[in-house]
């Protein structure tokens, strides 16, 4: 099966830095990495309790501006064994896709997200961390 895990859920934010600093001091979390996507805009940090093979919190700033006064959940992750057969597989079923091609980040980490049912966002994530 080359699906594995919960690799992690996505929250959008509206200041990366005090976001962080938040679940850092009050949660507990650890920052495991900072990156900018190769779009430019959007930044992203991973943080974890430093375990291995953790589900970890992505949080996301610069997606869109219009988050409700509760926030947002932007997806859920699953980490996956092989990107390329899962976009093959994917597409042969009848799921909408949101994005047209896999995207592979700076750090070498590949993804593509779809619809679930009821239109919440599922990626499929190849890590290399």
């Amino acid at each position: 099966m080359a699906r594995r895990k919960i690799e992690h859920v996505g929250i959008m934010v509206k200041d990366i830095g005090a976001s962080v600093r938040f679940y850092e001091e009050v949660v507990g979390l650890k920052l495991k990495g900072k990156l900018e996507h190769t779009n430019g805009v959007i930044q992203l940090a991973f943080l974890g309790f430093d375990q291995a093979g953790e589900t970890e919190l992505e949080l996301i700033q610069g997606y869109n501006g219009s988050l409700s006064p509760e926030g947002k959940v932007h997806h859920v992750a699953f980490t996956v064994d092989d990107i390329e057969e899962e976009w093959g597989r994917i597409r042969k079923l009848d799921v909408r896709l949101i994005d047209a091609d896999i995207t592979t980040l700076p750090n070498g980490s590949r993804y593509f997200f779809f619809y679930g049912p009821d239109e919440e966002w599922i990626e499929f994530f190849q890590s290399t961390r």
